[in-house]
């Protein structure tokens, strides 16, 4: 039997990290719900955050004080996540996927290191297919460009088979003052690189989710359809309504605040 299309949609406006990670949650509950009768969809949602640096599950609230009060004080915010890793940062200028995904459909069940092999997979592709950006080779999860650079992170949670949380991807220079304030995924002595630095010429961001989306589908092999938030029923209200807040938000900081 044929897998059924993935849905997708890509958000104009930075989004909040907080009001994302509830619309998540909300897809997820609706997921689950309608999965007793098949008559669920999956997503893939695209997007960029306003500054925020996240932690992962792992890390509590007292352990991370020190470093909440020193990156909000720069301009971000500061959550802890439900996904897995570490410290990392998300913002303008870098592509977030969330894949929504009922890995059970696939027969057999698609297990967790699989689904984060093709989703590695999927980004070389990318890169290597539209900017002729070879990856290098690394023992941690993500995708590098040299020993020391990095240029995509993976953090994912599943939970009853139904994933989220997804990649992030550096499309511009714009997130790279940014993850210079931290250790990003404990790798000490590695720093980020972005699309741009790689072939040293402007990249707009909506210009690759074409490429991003097509990829995704052919690695995960599935049909990639674009939302019409009319037909999703509460799945699109509530997309809807995240678009607004986006909106309303209005701008963010560019760079880091300078701290004395």
């Amino acid at each position: 039997m044929s897998l059924p299309p993935v849905v997708y949609h890509f958000f104009r406006a930075p989004l909040p990290y907080t009001h994302t990670l509830k619309v998540q949650e909300a897809i997820h509950q609706i997921q689950h719900a309608l999965r007793r009768d098949s008559m669920h969809r999956d997503y893939l949602l695209l997007l960029q955050h306003r500054p925020v640096y996240t932690a992962g599950r792992r890390q509590t609230e007292d352990s991370t004080t020190d470093e909440r009060v020193r990156l909000k004080g720069i301009g971000a915010d500061f959550v802890i996540a439900t996904r897995g890793g570490q410290l990392t940062y998300h913002g303008p200028g870098q592509i977030v996927g969330y894949p929504l995904l009922d890995i059970s459909r696939y027969d057999p069940t698609m297990g967790a290191r699989d689904y984060v092999c093709r989703m590695e997979k999927m980004l070389r592709l990318y890169l290597k297919e539209t900017h002729d950006i070879s990856h290098f080779p690394s023992e941690h999860t993500g995708v590098f460009l040299d020993p020391t650079t990095k240029i995509a992170s993976i953090g994912v949670q599943i939970r009853h088979r139904l994933t989220s949380h997804g990649f992030a991807l550096n499309i511009t220079r714009e997130p790279l003052p940014w993850f210079d304030k931290i250790v990003a995924c404990g790798l000490d002595g590695v720093k980020a690189g972005s699309v741009e630095t790689a072939v040293n010429k402007n990249v707009n961001v909506t210009a690759e989710i074409p490429a991003l989306v097509e990829t995704f589908g052919r690695t995960y092999e599935r049909e990639m359809v674009e939302m019409r938030l009319e037909d999703e029923g509460e799945v699109g209200d509530v997309i809807a309504n995240l678009e607004k807040e986006a909106i309303h938000a209005g701008s963010w900081p560019q760079t880091p605040h300078f701290m004395t």
